[in-house]
């Protein structure tokens, strides 16, 4: 119970609420402008409103304080205002002007500002504003111009008129969207006069034209008829043509029996002797395969051969005579060439023999001292090396005996192995119980020899070490004795 009292309590609210806020609430449409005065009605800054002391809404809604503030719309739609106005031209001539101006509050703040001013309270009464400004604005243009340029020329009037008008249509706050000047009349009939003339010319131009036309339409009536009977004489002509081709054929096929008769007398005629031709070219084609191109080619045979055993006899004899010719030639540069041979080698022989013997002797001469040199230089060579040799080995037991050794041993290593194997070579039958160590054991053992040699030769170097070493001036070795140089043997030149 407690909670529907609360909820009732709520609604309630909510209901009043909105009662008080649709009262106090005053929302712009979309084609007027709220204009609120009073408490604190003041516009956004910048405004041309902010300075007139009330505010503009246009759009959107606003809060109104009743007792307050005042808010009252003024329309944004468009209005018309017909124009009725009498007018004196340039000419003196009296004339009605009627029109329409189609007009609005401008958009903006400023025009808005500007019409609530003037028309918050008087909107109705717009139009009559309108039409008498509009109305003082054509006096005063048409009283400048003539019928004739206020007819021809109706968008420079509305034109003149818009511009002349537009500094009190903003003062205002209105805007023209549109002004027309609909009809122009005058009651002395300057305008009917005026269009007389020229009605006159173009009903006389109608009348020019009607007879032209009717001109035109006879012209053409007689032409059609010489057409038509031309057309007329072509057909019969052409009808006589066709009866002359008739009558042509008819007389044709009369006489097209002797015709086709004629006709193929002379296609007889014509195959016969064709067929005479074909049987004497015919004949002529045999006997020139049969007797002349046979005649042809035996002559021809016998002309080839003929030639080829005339041109064959010429050529023997000119390759027998260049035959006998280079014998001849051959035979006498033999002769000549084995007489200078043999007197060349009778000369050569005598010289060879001297030159020889002289040669010999300088050669077995040259080669004992050669030969002689080289044993002495050899000889003396060989003794410095053996020297050099043995004052090294001696340099080197000084130094490393034990290095000297093994190097001998290990030079003499493949011998001494074979040496103390020797041993085991006699052996026909060898028991070994330890298997593979008891041969490795057995081999150590031989081996152990040599290392009892090794231990010998370096007692044997120590002993050696004590004795003095040789003088090294002579480098251990004399000097090889002196060869007598071998004279050269007189040879018999």
């Amino acid at each position: 119970m407690d909670i529907l009292i609360t909820v009732g309590a709520v609604l309630v609210g909510i209901i009043v609420l909105t009662l008080v806020l649709k009262a106090f609430w005053r929302v712009a449409e979309p084609n007027e402008a709220l204009i609120i005065s009073g408490f604190r009605a003041r516009s956004s800054p910048g405004d041309t409103a902010d300075s007139l002391g009330f505010k503009i809404v246009t759009g959107k809604g606003t809060l109104v304080l009743p007792g307050f503030q005042a808010a009252r719309r003024l329309t944004l739609d468009t209005r018309g205002a017909n124009l009725q106005v009498s007018c004196v031209t340039k000419q003196g001539i009296p004339v009605a002007v009627r029109g329409v101006v189609i007009y609005k509050v401008g958009d903006d703040y400023a025009s808005i500002a500007n019409a609530a001013r003037r028309f918050l309270d008087q909107q109705d009464t717009i139009n009559n504003t309108i039409h008498e400004l509009f109305a003082g604005h054509l006096r005063s243009i048409c009283g400048g111009l003539t019928i004739e340029d206020m007819i021809h020329n109706r968008e420079a009037l509305t034109g003149e008129v818009r511009r002349s008008s537009a500094d009190e249509m903003s003062k205002l706050g209105l805007v023209i969207d549109s002004l027309q000047i609909q009809e122009i009349d005058d009651n002395s009939g300057y305008i009917v006069n005026l269009g007389k003339p020229h009605a006159a010319a173009i009903a006389a131009s109608a009348r020019i034209a009607e007879a032209q036309r009717d001109q035109e339409a006879t012209e053409a009536e007689q032409e059609a008829q010489a057409k038509k009977a031309a057309a007329i004489r072509a057909s019969r002509i052409q009808q006589a043509g066709y009866q002359a081709e008739i009558d042509q054929a008819s007389a044709k096929a009369t006489q097209a029996g002797p015709l086709s008769e004629a006709t193929a007398r002379q296609e007889v005629v014509v195959q016969e002797t064709r067929a005479a031709q074909l049987e004497a070219d015919l004949a002529e084609q045999r006997l020139q395969s049969s007797i002349r191109k046979p005649a042809d080619a035996k002559a021809y045979e016998l002309r080839t051969l003929s030639e080829a055993e005339r041109d064959a006899q010429i050529a023997r004899a000119q390759a027998q005579a260049r035959e006998t010719e280079l014998a001849a030639a051959a035979d006498a540069t033999r002769v000549t060439t084995a007489a200078k041979a043999q007197a060349e080698a009778t000369r050569a022989r005598g010289d060879a023999d001297a030159t020889a013997t002289r040669a010999t002797g300088d050669a077995v001469a040259a080669a004992t001292l050669a030969q002689g040199l080289a044993e002495a230089d050899s000889a003396k060579a060989k003794g410095l090396a053996e020297a050099a040799a043995m004052q090294a080995r001696s340099d080197a037991l000084a130094q490393n005996q034990e290095a000297v050794i093994a190097q001998q041993l290990a030079e003499n290593w493949p011998e001494i192995v074979r040496a103390g194997a020797s041993a085991l070579g006699n052996v026909d039958n060898m028991i070994v119980l330890n298997g593979a160590d008891g041969v490795g054991e057995l081999l150590t053992k031989a081996l152990a020899m040599g290392g009892t040699g090794l231990g010998l030769a370096r007692q044997l170097l120590g002993s050696m070490a004590e004795k003095p070493a040789p003088d090294s001036s002579d480098n251990g070795t004399r000097p090889a004795p002196e060869r007598p140089t071998p004279k050269p043997r007189d040879v018999p030149a």
